[in-house]
């Protein structure tokens, strides 16, 4: 015997009915600082923080991949 149900509900009620917090607001705070760097573009500032939450195991995690990245440049021919 196979049995069943078809429940329409919006997500926000099944959220609520399965006692799953709401993050609404954690979620309009995402879009908002999305949306500001978007506009704004990445500051320095925000690509330190962003290599540093990366690649935690490195001690001087953006200046050492700096220097790996200016090694990397082909130098010309002399």
């Amino acid at each position: 015997m196979k049995v069943s149900f078809d429940i329409e509900c919006t997500p926000q009620e099944a959220r609520a009915f399965f006692g799953l917090p709401d993050l609404t607001p954690v979620h309009d705070l995402y879009l908002d600082k999305l949306k500001a760097t978007i506009t704004d573009g990445v500051t320095p500032a925000d690509f330190e923080k962003m290599t540093r939450a990366w690649m935690p195991g490195i001690a001087d995690g953006f200046e050492q991949w700096q220097k790996l990245f200016i090694a990397a440049i082909p130098k010309p021919p002399q």
